[in-house]
């Protein structure tokens, strides 16, 4: 894989509306694009069936999160559908950084404002639906939520979509490997010896 290109952003944050396929979206660049690091984010909730600990997400309890919060050792952090936190470690993301690699963020609006804060010139990428039809869709099949929790997203993300504008990119999440690539294009990586499509 040739190196990156040299002007593009070393810090690249993805965000969207729930639901909206950040997590699959990342799931696939982490299995194709092993070149793309990926910052690990803290969250205070229960792992979801297949989740491990330290790959998906760092599983912490609401104490120790506490005292890394009161450390000032988050990038970001947030409380999310006034549930769970989650935050991104200042440490991860620096040692990333210091070893050459290009770093995506993969978080929630909250948290992509404090990093704009703290990182302007990261790059800022808004992952979007098709449709607000197909949002909806994702959502009730997903199946992991209450319906009282899913109406509760769906609130959220109405909110969510309308911060669109204060994103550098908007890519349509309409195909898994196409917004994969587009996405990996613009961190400054050529595909042109990928094949997208291993």
């Amino acid at each position: 894989m040739p190196s990156p290109d040299s002007t593009a952003p070393t810090v690249t944050v993805l965000a969207g509306p729930t639901s909206v396929g950040k997590t699959t979206l990342s799931r696939y660049i982490r299995s194709t694009y092993p070149q793309v690091h990926f910052s690990v984010s803290a969250t205070t909730r229960p792992a979801r069936p297949g989740e491990v600990d330290g790959v998906d997400y760092l599983f912490l309890s609401p104490e120790r999160f506490d005292e890394l919060v009161a450390e000032d050792a988050f990038l970001e952090w947030a409380t999310v559908h006034g549930t769970h936190r989650y935050g991104t470690l200042q440490s991860t993301v620096e040692e990333a950084l210091a070893e050459g690699k290009r770093v995506l963020l993969e978080i929630d609006l909250q948290g992509a404002r404090q990093v704009r804060q703290r990182l302007p010139e990261a790059q800022f990428v808004f992952l979007a639906p098709p449709s607000w039809d197909d949002l909806v869709s994702r959502l009730l099949q997903r199946g992991t939520e209450s319906q009282e929790e899913q109406q509760r997203r769906l609130e959220t993300a109405k909110i969510e979509l309308a911060a669109e504008k204060e994103f550098d990119v908007t890519i349509i999440n309409d195909d898994v490997n196409r917004a994969a690539a587009e996405l990996v294009t613009r961190m400054g990586f050529d595909l042109k010896n990928h094949d997208i499509n291993s």
